[in-house]
């Protein structure tokens, strides 16, 4: 099918003024890393996937997502109630003791589109790679599909994960990196390099992608060529380059909105460049 460009951008730029007003409403969480990835989510949930807002957690003939990054749960929730999971006005309980919709994704309160807590870093590849797995042996011929930061691959467990998959020929599966070049503490080639990404998938035995994250003909492109890859022998990584912060003009390319929320100030000045067509919570 033929991507709409226009509808997709216009649905990230509603994505994007669901995160600050989220975010600002409690005045907690990570708009950074939200705002920079709401192009995947939404090239994610409105044109690659195969999914049923019918929620079931078994997901057989479906395609699977796993955020392993949870801290950037706004962007996915607000791309989960746009495509139908619940209902858009849930979002307004971002963060709020009892909400469904907590900080980071959990299993507890039975939020519709969620399988797995991800609120500990470097556990998603595992995670994805068990379920995708699961589909080979249940002749399941959908694909499973998984998100993660760049700083996330300071955790060991990752490389585990990165290893296992190739050998074990688990080519049902299409990851993304969120190469921003920034964590909480500052820009990652000063907390700690990640060098040459490209060059270390690859020997890892991936089949690895680049793509600019922030442009939806080109990431749409990516997804697209990256699904005719799969079932080839390699687990598929997209090294997907963005922009912490994109969309919001005093966010981006800055570590310090990591995970600090906008005053009603800058809220209003966020969401006057961020104008779109599609209907507000």
């Amino acid at each position: 099918m033929k991507p709409d460009i226009e509808k997709l951008t216009n649905i990230a730029t509603q994505v994007r003024r669901d995160i600050v007003r989220m975010v600002h409403q409690c005045q907690s969480g990570h708009p950074g890393g939200s705002l920079g990835c709401a192009d995947y989510f939404t090239a994610l949930y409105f044109h690659v996937l195969k999914h049923d807002s019918n929620f079931n957690m078994d997901g057989t003939g479906e395609d699977l997502f796993f955020l392993s990054n949870g801290h950037i749960s706004a962007a996915w929730y607000s791309v989960l109630a746009r495509s139908g999971y619940f209902d858009i006005k849930e979002l307004s309980t971002f963060r709020k003791i009892n909400s469904r919709v907590q900080g980071h994704p959990a299993t507890h309160d039975h939020l519709p589109g969620i399988r797995v807590a991800s609120g500990s870093l470097g556990q998603g590849l595992s995670v994805a790679i068990g379920a995708a797995l699961a589909k080979k042996l249940n002749n399941d011929d959908r694909l499973v599909y998984t998100l993660h930061g760049d700083g996330e691959l300071q955790e060991g467990q990752i490389w585990e994960a990165a290893l296992f998959a190739p050998h074990n020929k688990v080519d049902n599966l299409i990851s993304a990196i969120d190469v921003n070049g920034q964590q909480i503490d500052g820009p990652t080639d000063k907390v700690l390099s990640l060098g040459n990404l490209r060059a270390k998938w690859e020997a890892f035995g991936w089949d690895v992608l680049e793509t600019n994250g922030n442009d939806m003909v080109e990431l749409v492109a990516t997804f697209d060529l990256a699904k005719s890859r799969a079932f080839k022998g390699k687990p598929i990584m997209i090294l997907m380059h963005t922009n912490m912060g994109h969309g919001v003009d005093f966010m981006m390319g800055s570590h310090k909105w990591h995970g600090v929320a906008p005053n009603d100030e800058q809220l209003a000045e966020a969401l006057a460049q961020l104008t779109c067509s599609t209907q507000d919570y």
